[in-house]
């Protein structure tokens, strides 16, 4: 069934030219042509997107990863995981997974954790379902906790009159 290795023999004489050993094997597959078909490999997750420190932005921001607020932005953020840093002032309603405030927040923050550092600076209410305030963080507003703080149409129930069904 197997046959021995002749890889330390001869080539035997002839004036035909020799053909590589990988030319006679079997062809190899192409390869897969859409990264769809590796439904076995995970995605490798993005590095989170920094806005620096001399970044000034106005408008909103939403995404589905990860953002670094070195900067200023004037608007409000939707993100997975939000990190404020140190030298970061963000005037806006915020609503994330996870945020993590070391600099300056003048708005609402909405998150499933939330936690204040020792420098963080948060003026505005915070809906959280867990929260972490760590000793020298300055805050004012209220705080209130939510078993689905990110869903806004969940935060008050809904009036008498607009849940009875309109007669006509």
């Amino acid at each position: 069934m197997f046959s021995k290795s002749k890889i330390n023999e001869p080539a035997p004489k002839s004036d035909a030219p020799a053909k590589p050993a990988a030319a006679e094997a079997a062809p190899i597959p192409a390869a897969p042509a859409k990264a769809s078909e590796f439904k076995s490999a995970p995605k490798a997750k993005p590095p989170a997107s920094v806005l620096s420190s001399d970044l000034h932005i106005t408008g909103n921001l939403k995404t589905s990863g990860d953002i670094q607020v070195e900067g200023t932005v004037e608007g409000d953020i939707r993100a997975h995981l939000l990190t404020v840093g140190e030298t970061a002032t963000i005037k806006g309603e915020i609503i994330a997974d996870d945020v993590v405030i070391n600099g300056r927040i003048i708005g609402r923050v909405r998150g499933l954790k939330v936690r204040l550092t020792s420098t963080a600076r948060v003026e505005g209410d915070i809906i959280h379902k867990t929260i972490a305030i760590e000793s020298g963080a300055h805050f004012e507003g209220s705080v209130q906790r939510q078993d689905d703080p990110l869903n806004p149409g969940k935060a008050a129930p809904a009036p008498a009159a607009a849940a009875a069904p309109a007669g006509k």
